[in-house]
């Protein structure tokens, strides 16, 4: 599925990241973006990336010219932006557009209230988008239609992997693949630093702790095993590697873990 008129409110990272990866997989063409900005430095770097789109700060415009309607922004802005007026006193006219927010913890309520209909889409995408490996999980409102969701996953689709959830999921979607990544980079350079520890040269410590969180994930992917199982097949008895699972229970390695996931949703919960 093709999509035409998006309009972005918001050029910044994780915009960068989800429409780019779809202007790279083709789901998108440029000449059907317009980027709404607030800084000059934003409006030229989509410019000098992408030449055929198209710049703006102007948004009751963008809007007005749009079939979809992203909100990248930061929460703390969103109802400034769905308020947002012209010069000459005019708002942004919403109204028979599909919306889709990726503004983390602003519920489908606040969004439709704002926008003055219910066909809304509450997206949680992740920075992995960037390099095509992203993991999103969106929520509908009651007006979006069947050729809405598939227009959805398709456009998450181009920059990974796509899940729909029900709204009160989204906070735990939140703690495991929104700031999920961040735990993963934390880990790789804890197992970087480690082998730094171990007398390794520290671009080749960093080389391969990156390359075997990349392996491990896709092992659990393609082979469809738990990761319980595939944990026990490199345990040998007595071996180097039981070992170090021992010291990572005792540091509760497992349980930090839970509790990160945890402490992202409750405070995504408390953003809403």
């Amino acid at each position: 599925m093709q999509l035409t008129g998006l309009t972005v409110i918001g050029g910044g990272q994780m915009a960068r990241a989800l429409v780019g990866g779809m202007l790279e997989s083709g789901c998108l063409q440029a000449s059907e973006l317009t980027i709404v900005h607030k800084t000059k430095s934003t409006g030229e770097w989509w410019s000098s990336k992408y030449s055929e789109c198209t710049t703006t700060t102007d948004t009751v415009e963008a809007v007005a010219g749009a079939k979809v309607v992203m909100l990248a922004v930061k929460p703390h802005i969103i109802a400034e932006v769905l308020s947002v007026k012209n010069d000459a006193g005019k708002s942004a006219d919403w109204s028979g557009r599909l919306i889709v927010s990726i503004a983390a913890g602003i519920g489908l309520d606040k969004l439709t209230a704002g926008v003055g209909h219910d066909r809304v889409v509450r997206v949680m995408p992740n920075t992995p988008s960037l390099v095509g490996e992203g993991a999103s999980g969106f929520c509908v409102s009651d007006g979006v239609g069947d050729d809405d969701v598939q227009l959805i996953e398709t456009m998450l689709s181009s920059v990974g992997i796509a899940s729909q959830v029900t709204e009160p999921q989204m906070n735990a979607v939140t703690g495991v693949s929104g700031s999920g990544p961040a735990y993963v980079f934390l880990i790789i350079e804890a197992l970087a630093d480690g082998g730094v520890a171990a007398g390794l040269p520290r671009a080749t410590a960093l080389q391969l702790a990156t390359q075997t969180v990349l392996g491990a994930a896709k092992m659990v992917r393609e082979t469809g095993e738990h990761p319980g199982v595939l944990k026990d097949n490199v345990c040998s008895p007595g071996g180097t590697t039981i070992a170090a699972m021992s010291t990572l229970e005792q540091n509760a390695v497992r349980g930090a873990m839970i509790q990160a996931v945890q402490a992202s949703a409750n405070r995504s919960r408390e953003l809403a």
